[in-house]
């Protein structure tokens, strides 16, 4: 009469070793998480001790479109005490996490291509380098084309007996919020590619949709920017194009018999 061994701890298919297995995979997965975040914060804390020693000139090249744009004689303000240390600090901060993101995105790319097929490998990295390339294109764009025209539009409106001085911590946050504006939007061809590419959306839907998305594009630069026309503008006609640049990217990628799917 045979005996069932599912049960017997000794035995490598029974399920309390099976459940032991699991246990230690998971557990492994959550070391190796627990480094590379380590590594990640350890680069960036490296890069921002490199240069904190420059952080008021960092801050400085920073705020150096606002500063153009004011008045002869007129200067940025800080109404908090702490400020004028603790803003070129976060400064600081920012610039050393954009130092330092190519080796925390490469930590995050170490942890999940192990589980990665082979053709989700030739997908994943180049969509990372892409997307980290245009969001940095996206915040140079806001800071060298859409910080001189705003700050010089509302500078120019600015009624008489009016004096154009900026709290330096409104500034950033001001400055921040637009670079995640025009870094995010940078990324539309990314997710067209990846759209097209996962047969989400097929290459010809995304033409015939290109009408409304002119239309959004828009419609969020009116809701995301501040109330001007200028910077609108600087969002909204950059979108539009790179729509079209996610179309010819998108076309690039496919295979050509998806192309033809709905």
């Amino acid at each position: 009469m045979a005996t069932n061994n599912s049960s017997d701890p000794n035995n490598p298919n029974g399920p309390n070793n099976a459940d032991t297995a699991a246990q230690e995979t998971f557990m492994s997965h959550l070391v190796e998480l627990r480094d590379r975040l380590v590594r990640a914060v350890v680069a960036i804390l490296a890069v921002f001790v490199a240069i904190v020693y420059w952080a008021p000139d960092i801050y400085s090249i920073f705020a150096g479109p606002l500063i153009a744009a004011l008045p002869e004689g007129s200067s940025m303000i800080a109404t908090d005490v702490t400020a004028p240390f603790f803003v070129p600090m976060k400064v600081t901060m920012l610039v050393a996490f954009i130092i330092a993101l190519p080796w925390v995105l490469y930590q995050a790319w170490a942890f999940v291509a192990p589980g990665l097929y082979s053709h989700e490998k030739q997908l994943v990295l180049p969509i990372i380098i892409t997307s980290f390339v245009l969001f940095l294109v996206g915040m140079a764009f806001a800071y060298f084309f859409v910080f001189p025209a705003v700050f010089g539009f509302v500078a120019a409106y600015t009624p008489a007996g009016v004096q154009m001085a900026t709290d330096i911590d409104k500034y950033l946050s001001f400055a921040i919020s637009l670079f995640l504006v025009f870094g995010v939007s940078f990324e539309t061809p990314v997710v067209q590619m990846v759209l097209v590419r996962m047969n989400i959306v097929s290459l010809q839907k995304m033409r015939d949709f290109r009408s409304y998305f002119i239309v959004i594009a828009f419609v969020v630069a009116a809701v995301v920017t501040p109330p001007d026309v200028v910077s609108q503008l600087l969002l909204a006609i950059p979108l539009c194009l790179l729509y079209q640049l996610g179309i010819y990217l998108a076309a690039w990628i496919t295979p050509k018999n998806q192309d033809l799917t709905d």
